[in-house]
C-alpha cells in the first residue's frame, strides 16, 4: 500500500506469502509461545526449499521469480524494522526467464478486429469506442476500465492515464477513438449507478478487466483472427505499429508508461515487413 501497488498486485503478495507461510508449518521450525512461525528461523536453505517445491507444483518460472521478489520485499520490510537482522532471501538467484516475444496484430487485423462490434445498440458503440481507446492509446486494459469521462480531454486529444503505482501520464488519443467515443456517450442511458465511469456495463457499473477480457476475446472470434488474443495483445499492437512506422523507442517508452527503458525494448523484434524495407534501402543489390 505504501507503493501504491495496485489491487490486484496486492492480492498476488498477499497469496504467495500465505503460500510460504503454509510451506514453512510442513518444516521443522520451531512454534513461538504464541503458536506462530519464527520468522528469524528462515534461512535462504529454506527460501530455495519453497521455490523448489513452487517448481515441482507446475508454477512457471515468472510466478516463482515474483514469488522470490516478493518474499526479498516482505523480509527487507522486517529488517528495516528491526524484527530480523539479515534477509534470508536476499541471496537466492531468481529463475531465469525466457524472453518471450509479445503477441501482436498485423495492421490489417486490427481493422478487422475494430470493426467487429455491432453499432445498432449503445453497448455495441461502447465496445467498439473500447477497442479504438485500447489501440489508439495503448493502455493497459486495467488503466482503461479506470478511466473517467473527464479524464478525456477532446480539444487537446489527450486522455489522463493512471498507470501502476498511481502515477498519471497524459497519453495522446486519436481522431478515430474519440469520435467512436462520442458516438457511444451520444446513445449511453444517462441513469447509470457509475455516472463518472466513461466505459459502463449493461448494468450501469465500472466495466470489469474480465468483462473487457472476454469481449475481446469474443470480438477476435468473430473476426477470425488466426492468434489468441487478449487487450494486452492491442497494447502489443500499438507499440509494435508505431515503431514500424518510424517512432522512437524513448517515446513510445513514455507513451507505455514504462519506468525502464529495458521494458520497451522486448517490442525491438524485427517484422519481416521493416526487415524487406531495410535491406532494400541499405544493400547494394537489393
Amino acid at each position: 500500500m505504501e507503493c501504491n501497488a495496485s489491487d490486484y498486485t496486492q492480492r498476488n503478495y498477499h497469496d504467495d506469502l500465505a503460500q510460504f507461510f503454509a510451506f514453512l508449518g510442513t518444516l521443522d521450525v520451531r512454534p513461538t509461545s504464541r503458536g506462530g512461525l519464527r520468522l528469524r528461523d528462515v534461512t535462504p536453505l529454506d527460501v530455495r526449499r519453497f521455490l523448489a517445491h513452487q517448481s515441482t507444483q507446475r508454477y512457471t518460472k515468472r510466478t516463482i521469480a515474483r514469488r522470490l521478489s516478493c518474499l526479498r520485499s516482505f523480509f527487507q520490510f522486517l529488517c528495516r524494522e528491526e524484527i530480523l537482522k539479515q534477509n534470508p532471501a536476499a541471496v537466492v538467484p531468481s529463475p531465469r526467464l525466457e524472453r518471450r516475444l509479445p503477441r501482436f496484430l498485423d495492421e490489417q487485423q486490427v481493422a478487422r478486429l475494430l470493426e467487429t462490434p455491432p453499432t445498432e445498440r449503445w453497448h455495441g458503440l461502447r465496445d467498439r469506442a473500447l477497442l479504438e481507446t485500447l489501440y489508439s492509446t495503448g493502455t493497459r486494459v486495467s488503466e482503461l476500465v479506470g478511466l473517467n469521462l473527464d479524464d478525456v480531454d477532446e480539444i487537446s486529444g489527450t486522455v489522463i492515464v493512471r498507470g501502476k503505482g498511481k502515477r498519471e501520464r497524459l497519453v495522446p488519443i486519436g481522431k478515430t477513438a474519440l469520435a467512436a467515443i462520442q458516438r457511444y456517450l451520444a446513445r449511453r442511458p444517462k441513469s447509470l449507478r457509475a455516472p463518472y465511469a466513461l466505459f459502463a456495463s449493461q448494468k450501469g457499473t465500472r466495466l470489469t478487466t474480465r468483462h473487457v477480457d472476454r469481449l475481446i476475446q469474443r470480438y477476435a472470434k468473430q473476426a477470425e483472427l488466426p492468434v489468441p488474443i487478449s487487450p494486452h495483445s492491442l497494447r502489443h499492437s500499438f507499440a509494435t505499429h508505431l515503431l514500424d512506422r518510424g517512432a522512437d523507442l524513448r517515446s513510445v517508452q513514455e507513451l507505455l508508461g514504462h519506468r525502464s527503458l529495458s521494458t520497451t525494448q522486448i517490442y525491438t523484434h524485427i517484422t519481416p515487413k521493416r526487415l524487406k524495407r531495410v535491406y532494400d534501402q541499405a544493400h547494394p543489390r537489393a
